[in-house]
């Protein structure tokens, strides 16, 4: 396969208006890599592929030496990995950057699309990343699935509430508790309780929170949602 000059701007254009539709999206929320990191990853790969799959025009010997497009493709797909490593983050029970690394590999494999010329292909694909990036995230909102926190509350040494009312407290506003641990501060005159806590419903996080600032034993607490 060979392309005129005009021909490889088409693809090169056509990935970089992919990977720039789908960044837009993880920009408009707050994600590092965003429009200018896709609109690159999709120029990029179509670039590679351009380079595979037009070797007769810049390898003299072309004619004579197979090549296999899919290798570079593979290569491509495998770098991407490591940049949406990047984007991965742990903090505490939170785990973000996910859904950003997926779209990155797949705007990787939507430039690779444009990059050997399969347009419509290509389009629905971003389409439909879209989708899933946009209207998906409207329909994981509405799943029952289980949220979770990390939370401290810090009392009074001399008012110290025992850890099974902490844990009664808790169950009454819907959570179940994990991982207790115990610390003294500020030179033993506070204890604090640290725990990871979960729950089924989001607005639990709300009842607990004004229910604990309502406390006069409570001197601090903290309640930390983890999520991508």
């Amino acid at each position: 396969m060979s392309f005129t000059i005009i021909e490889m701007m088409r693809h090169m254009v056509a990935a970089l208006a992919a990977g720039a539709v789908i960044g837009t999206e993880r920009s408009f929320h707050g994600r590092a890599a965003g429009f200018r990191t896709h609109a690159l990853v999709g120029l990029a790969s179509s670039i590679l592929m351009i380079v595979a799959t037009s070797q007769a025009t810049w390898f003299p010997g072309g004619e004579s030496v197979r090549v296999d497009p899919t290798r570079m493709a593979q290569g491509i797909m495998t770098g991407i990995g490591f940049l949406g490593a990047g984007v991965i983050f742990k903090e505490g029970l939170t785990v973000r950057g996910l859904t950003t690394a997926a779209s990155i590999w797949t705007t990787a494999a939507i430039g690779v699309l444009m990059g050997v010329g399969h347009y419509l292909p290509g389009a629905v694909a971003t389409v439909l990343a879209l989708g899933i990036l946009s209207v998906f995230r409207q329909i994981e909102l509405r799943f029952p699935t289980h949220m979770y926190a990390r939370h401290a509350v810090r009392f009074e040494r001399g008012a110290v509430m025992a850890e099974a009312d902490v844990r009664v407290l808790l169950g009454n506003h819907g959570f179940k508790v994990s991982n207790m641990a115990y610390e003294l501060l500020d030179e033993g005159q506070l204890l604090e309780y640290r725990m990871a806590i979960r729950t089924v419903k989001s607005d639990n996080l709300r009842r607990l929170a004004e229910t604990l600032a309502g406390l006069p034993s409570v001197r601090g607490f903290s309640i930390e949602p983890s999520a991508d």
